[in-house]
């Protein structure tokens, strides 16, 4: 049986595998992370260019935060030492930034949670570097269908496993693959919490949503088989194939009717085609 929990405000919550009810107060510390997550993934398609580093990214990534008065959630996270993470080509997830260049072909993902009053922004976008071939940027579109579809089916009265329903038969229509290994997740005070959301399930199962929820639905979806693995550093997860993989991440909360994504772009720039 599903634990819920109702979060009021600014007491203290610890991860107990409960799923957390977030009330107004909560909805407002999510849209302002969440708007701070966009802009800075707005910014970064300026950034991700051939011949620049990885590491000048995260830099940015960093300095962009502090300066809007939020901090990186990544930063010291589990020993990690970076401001974001930053994945190219076969690079699922997780990519450490380094002088490591940009080239023209890659395509990227830059996955930055800012940490603003208490709440978390969790957010990625693919960017597309140069001359990229048809293959990887229908990959990178299928990918974006597969976060929206998701999070269609992220609404009150819906189950968990319907969101990775969606996302798993979309990706299996282009014979891709849908990793297993990571999955979206809740958040809000939390950088990770309850529930896990899986991007590969069978839809009417797991918890009933509720108003109130806050998650991310990240899908990663790779050209060849699914399978990933872990890279010595500890971090870095890789296709097992070397094929490519793309994601797409937003931040949600259930409302009484519906959902809200927090992080959007007011630009338009979270979603292909690109400025």
């Amino acid at each position: 049986m599903t634990d819920y929990q109702l979060v009021t405000g600014d007491e203290t919550v610890i991860r107990d595998g409960s799923i957390k009810l977030h009330t107004e107060a909560g909805f407002a510390g999510m849209r302002r992370a969440g708007a701070l997550a966009a802009e800075i993934l707005d910014a970064v398609a300026e950034w991700v260019a051939p011949g620049a580093t990885t590491a000048s990214v995260d830099d940015k990534v960093r300095a962009m935060m502090l300066d809007a008065g939020a901090v990186p959630a990544t930063l010291g996270y589990r020993g990690y030492e970076h401001s974001c993470c930053i994945s190219i080509n076969h690079v699922v997830c997780h990519g450490i930034p380094s002088e490591k260049t940009f080239k023209d072909g890659d395509i990227v993902n830059v996955d930055v949670t800012p940490l603003m009053d208490g709440w978390h922004g969790d957010s990625s976008r693919m960017y597309l570097v140069g001359d990229v071939s048809l293959k990887a940027r229908r990959l990178v579109e299928v990918t974006y269908e597969c976060l929206m579809l998701g999070i269609e089916q992220a609404r009150p009265g819906n189950r968990l496993g319907d969101i990775g329903a969606a996302i798993q038969a979309h990706a299996e229509q282009y014979r891709y693959g849908v990793v297993r290994e990571f999955c979206g997740h809740g958040l809000g005070r939390l950088f990770h919490d309850a529930p896990e959301v899986v991007h590969a399930a069978k839809a009417g199962t797991g918890p009933v949503l509720k108003p109130g929820m806050f998650m991310t639905i990240e899908p990663m979806i790779n050209l060849g088989k699914p399978w990933v693995k872990l890279l010595n550093d500890g971090w870095t997860a890789v296709t097992r194939d070397k094929s490519l993989s793309a994601q797409f991440e937003h931040s949600i909360g259930i409302t009484e009717d519906g959902v809200e994504i927090f992080t959007l772009s007011p630009t338009g720039r979270d979603k292909p085609p690109y400025a």
